[in-house]
């Protein structure tokens, strides 16, 4: 009989397996380098097609000079490698004097740069978009998680699909502690409402076909994943699950979904399933309308794990500065 911990830690496992792959967001991933240089050179564009007038005009000239990006809030250090990466690409010596994932103080110095004056002020605008972005996205991630710790249970913060800026978002909720969930569409099999709607008419009913379709086609999918709304429906999906769990070699993610459900729905679900024995088949995500004021909420419910599409698609850029 295993007990409590061993159970948590398993399910623990599980879900790190599914929708924890922020390690590989790094500028040694090829894919995540050219997701950085499409999004900076179209940003660099805009700014210096074809100059940068203000600086023509004042006549700024090559000299060398010494910048410092500075903190004027507190936060999760995010984004550093990448404005590092980017500026080296303009001669300009970089190096970062904390680390992606630090926490940071007002007055810190996040990053010393020395190159051409010009070129500074050219990229400067740039240069603290991102960083900005990617240390709010972090420092965000970072508070919900706290707040879900503190309410007890186990569950997880991640992130959604809702990314304006792709991997480079994924990233900073890595960096302040979240999970990336799905990488692109082809990472793992996530049946949405849209998907059930095609199927049958009851939602319960559609998951059960959906998840009979997709079981054997998996393939090399990180996880299967539906959408639900309705406790009929979770059940529905835990029943599917067990089923075609049945005398596996190794445990697969088998995930459902509670959209748009309050805190204390989601807790019926889990009641629900605890009842049924069938909580053991899958694992919990509550997803919609989330935000500090009931992340605490959900994270008492029971759940696994807490989807929060404002930690990208609402990200407010943390206060820094660049000092010439």
């Amino acid at each position: 009989m295993q007990t409590e911990a061993e159970i948590n830690g398993e399910r623990e496992a599980l879900l790190e397996r599914a929708l924890f792959h922020g390690a590989s967001l790094t500028l040694e991933n090829p894919e995540y380098v050219r997701t950085l240089h499409a999004l900076t050179e179209a940003f660099l564009k805009v700014d210096l097609a074809p100059v940068d007038v203000t600086v023509e005009a004042l006549q700024i000239d090559r000299a060398p000079v010494e910048a410092a990006i500075v903190a004027r809030e507190p936060g999760v250090a995010a984004g550093l490698a990448e404005l590092a990466h980017l500026l080296r690409g303009f001669n300009v010596k970089a190096a970062p004097e904390k680390n992606d994932g630090d926490l940071i103080a007002p007055g810190a110095v996040l990053l010393r740069a020395r190159g051409e004056r010009a070129v500074l002020l050219s990229l400067e605008r740039v240069g603290l978009n991102l960083v900005q972005r990617m240390c709010g996205i972090a420092t965000a991630t970072g508070e919900l998680a706290a707040r879900a710790r503190a309410a007890g249970g186990r569950a997880r913060i991640v992130a959604t699909r809702k990314t304006p800026w792709s991997l480079l978002d994924k990233r900073a909720v890595h960096l302040g502690g979240g999970g990336t969930h799905r990488l692109g569409l082809s990472d793992a099999i996530l049946i949405k409402n849209n998907h059930l709607a095609l199927l049958a008419e009851r939602e319960d009913e559609a998951v059960r076909v959906a998840l009979e379709r997709v079981w054997e086609r998996r393939g090399r999918a990180a996880f299967v994943e539906v959408e639900v709304r309705s406790e009929a429906a979770a059940l529905a999906a835990a029943q599917a699950f067990a089923r075609m769990r049945l005398g596996e070699a190794r445990p697969y993610p088998c995930l459902v979904m509670l959209d748009n459900m309050t805190a204390g729905e989601a807790a019926r679900v889990v009641g629900a399933l605890k009842r049924a024995k069938l909580l053991h088949a899958v694992l919990l995500e509550a997803s919609g309308r989330i935000d500090e004021d009931n992340v605490a909420d959900y994270a008492a419910s029971g759940v696994d794990a807490i989807s929060v599409g404002a930690l990208t698609h609402s990200a407010r850029a943390l206060d820094l500065s660049q000092r010439i």
